[in-house]
């Protein structure tokens, strides 16, 4: 078990790399909880692959249509068609190809960590490594407090062990848990991605959430909170960490 203002410590302490340091010639799929995850958390990943030629597959599992669960301007057919288009206008902004972004469609919030839509989940993600040559699977950290991001890790790491692949983790709202919280964590491995030349394309990116982060829903808070201060401010840095299993 680690204290997370410990573990953060260690995150915030691990190699800085080129992108060829850290996937050594790997293939990469990532698979994002919600739209808007993939930006979030690889944003300048996914700006770098696609400037160097070799764009990544983007797999959301969720349709977050439950971002804003009590609006009225905005229900939850309207968010499911509005976060979808935003979340193609993000990764279009990143430089990623037409026929890249697989959403599988999966209730807000409901994203299965068992069962028939699970089995078909890990498919659908096997399938897509198979057909495209993915030998390297990026998916949200495990302990990130949402059901959605646990379910995701869950997801990515049957995948990987089932096919036998490597498997990064990307932390989102894992980064403003409190000090004090308690993770069955080892200390940290892995990489901070340096995005330094990328950090303006993914804010832009970013920005293009505009049912997230732009002042367009206004009956319902959504996902505004300090905790989610937290989290933006860390997205602002000029690095993206990656941690190794």
């Amino acid at each position: 078990m680690m204290r997370m203002d410990a573990l953060r410590k260690a995150w915030n302490e691990l190699p800085l790399v080129s992108l060829e340091e850290m996937l050594r010639g790997r293939v990469p799929l990532i698979v994002a909880p919600h739209p808007d995850d993939e930006t979030l958390g690889c944003g300048g990943l996914i700006a770098q692959l696609c400037a160097a030629g070799t764009p990544p597959h983007v797999v959301i599992l969720t349709d977050g249509c439950l971002s804003h669960p009590n609006s009225v301007t905005h229900p939850p057919e309207k968010l499911r068609h509005m976060r979808e288009e935003e979340a193609r206008e993000a990764l279009h902004v990143l430089g990623l190809p037409h026929g890249y972004t697989w959403f599988l469609g999966h209730a807000d919030h409901e994203m299965p960590s068992a069962g028939p839509a699970y089995q078909f989940a890990a498919r659908r993600i096997a399938g897509i490594c198979e057909s495209h040559g993915c030998n390297l699977i990026i998916a949200p950290w495990q302990h990130d407090p949402h059901t959605d991001h646990v379910a995701a890790a869950t997801l990515a790491e049957h995948v990987a062990v089932r096919e036998g692949l490597p498997l990064l983790s990307y932390p989102i709202s894992g980064w403003a848990l409190p000090d004090e919280t308690e993770v069955d964590e080892l200390p940290a491995h892995g990489y901070r991605l340096d995005i330094a030349e990328q950090i303006d394309l993914k804010q832009q990116a970013i920005m293009t959430h505009q049912s997230q982060y732009g002042d367009v829903i206004h009956d319902c808070r959504g996902n505004a909170s300090p905790e989610m201060d937290v989290v933006m401010a860390v997205m602002r840095r000029p690095v993206e960490t990656y941690l190794a299993s």
